[in-house]
């Protein structure tokens, strides 16, 4: 990490002048001065890397990714944060925050530890401690006339201030856990938390640093990388797995025997918790179906109505209640053309994912299926009371399918596309498929997989029509609206409406 001569070494380890001078200029020299006792192994490049990140005051935010036991921890959340108030940055209110009230407590032990008993740091740059003491959150530098704050993700950090200072440095360590990330909701929660408490918490010189493992596609770091990537937040995104692609070890001089990796694996003792908090791959607990790199998007739909263009298509997965608790009612729309080796499914923006009563779904297919100009086709699950909405849009000139799953599970059911996917007959839209795409690559850690199932009923129905032995076309609709043809089968669609809706209520009072 430093290249030096012995004679500069000696002149720090014997003068206290210039070794206060070194350290309070660069956190790369503050760190093997004042905590070698962390030091066991040689460095890597990728320290030297997350070092310079604390040194560059021109970046604001810095989200920081690395395997366990990579030491992030170590230099972000305990030496940076006192070498940002000994240091030239001079920071005077320094925030840590934690998903724990216990995680909380420990980054602030570990800080009370090295400020009581890490010696060489006390006789150079202390006295730290006041007559008053430190409370068991909070502590004050008087030298410095700084304050430390250790909170987690549950606590209000509203209107926090130090004297007239708010804080100048945020860490957000982990606030993120296996738990919280299993729900879209959870997800979103956290994001609003951050640009909505914790952001606003400083001023406009704060820096941020957010530091954690990849925990889910959606997570709030990856949600940061993205809005990084995109130039939507100002910042700077490093991660660092275990290893590369390629088999290079992120740590060779830890970890500089096959033994060593070994050890560490077995250490971990779960091949998806390996994958997960070393490799940094997201992998859901029961095994990915859908890997994000194999999704491919289109720039642009191809013109609809010529060449090999057939037809659209878009399937319904019906939810039978509108609690809060139940299931979304998903309609995932696509484009189809070609045929064999040359189909091609189109995955449209225009989706939809909502809780709907029986009336509210009817009408929302019917003003959907108008907003294509060519044949639709229309899917819908043929099971419990879904076959009744099958009738009553038959009843009014619609053409609709059902789709029977004959037996297996939605993994099995998924697995059934993802050649498709992989080698590009399924394209998704630049924008717009998002959550579609998080169902798929989620399936088994996301709460709701709605999206998911009806992409799975358009698939399987285009796939399972497209064969040898002919060549699925939508039978022709003479009237180009469909309307009620005569008052039977209005009189049939309101019985079966009807029908549903009292099988409905009789299903919900037996609950």
């Amino acid at each position: 990490m430093i290249q030096t001569t012995p004679e500069v070494m000696n002149q720090i380890t014997n003068d206290s002048d210039i070794r206060r001078a070194i350290a309070r200029n660069s956190h790369k020299w503050f760190f093997p001065i004042y905590f070698g006792h962390y030091i066991s192994h040689h460095s890597a490049p990728f320290h030297e890397q997350i070092f310079n990140l604390t040194e560059d005051q021109t970046i604001k935010h810095a989200v920081i990714v690395a395997f366990r036991n990579s030491a992030k921890s170590t230099i972000v959340s305990l030496s940076y944060i006192l070498w940002a108030i000994f240091g030239i940055q001079k920071k005077k209110f320094v925030l840590v925050l934690a998903h724990t009230t216990q995680q909380a407590e420990m980054y602030m032990k570990n800080i009370k530890d090295e400020l009581e008993t890490n010696e060489l740091l006390k006789q150079d740059l202390g006295p730290f401690r006041d007559e008053s003491g430190w409370r068991a959150a909070s502590i004050v530098i008087p030298r410095y006339n700084a304050r430390i704050t250790c909170a987690s993700y549950q606590q209000g950090i509203r209107g926090l201030r130090h004297h007239q200072f708010r804080p100048d440095l945020i860490i957000c360590d982990d606030v993120e856990n296996l738990e919280s990330v299993k729900t879209k909701e959870g997800r979103d929660k956290v994001f609003k938390w951050l640009t909505g408490e914790v952001i606003p918490a400083g001023d406009q010189n704060t820096r941020l640093f957010i530091v954690g493992n990849l925990l889910h596609e959606d997570s709030l770091i990856m949600k940061l990388k993205k809005l990084i990537e995109l130039g939507q937040f100002e910042g700077k995104y490093l991660a660092i797995p275990f290893m590369d692609d390629a088999g290079k070890l992120a740590w060779p001089d830890k970890f500089d025997m096959p033994e060593k990796i070994e050890a560490e694996k077995r250490k971990v003792g779960n091949e998806i918790a390996w994958q997960r908090e070393y490799m940094l791959r997201i992998i859901p607990d029961e095994g990915q179906v859908v890997h994000s790199e194999w999704i491919q998007h289109y720039k642009k739909l191809p013109a609809l109505g010529y060449g090999d263009h057939r037809y659209a298509v878009f399937a319904v997965d019906l939810a039978v209640s509108t609690k809060d608790s139940a299931d979304y009612t998903a309609i995932v729309s696509a484009e189809v053309f070609g045929y064999g080796e040359e189909l091609k499914i189109y995955i449209l923006p225009n989706l939809i994912n909502k809780r709907l009563a029986f009336p509210e779904t009817e009408e929302t297919i019917k003003s959907h299926s108008k907003t294509f100009n060519d044949q639709v086709r229309i899917v819908i699950e043929k099971v419990q009371y879904q076959e009744a909405l099958i009738q009553t849009l038959e009843a009014q000139g619609y053409y609709v399918e059902p789709f029977v799953p004959h037996g297996g599970d939605k993994r099995m059911r998924l697995s059934m596309t993802t050649s498709m996917i992989k080698n590009g007959q399924i394209l998704f839209p630049p924008t717009g498929a998002e959550e579609l795409i998080q169902q798929l690559t989620g399936l088994g850690v996301e709460k709701h997989d709605d999206l998911a199932d009806a992409f799975v009923m358009a698939v399987l129905k285009v796939s399972s029509d497209d064969n040898e032995n002919g060549r699925f076309t939508i039978p022709k609709i003479v009237d180009s609206e469909p309307k009620i043809k005569n008052e039977r089968q209005a009189d049939l669609a309101r019985a079966q409406e009807d029908e549903y809706e009292r099988g409905l209520f009789n299903a919900m009072m037996r609950r």
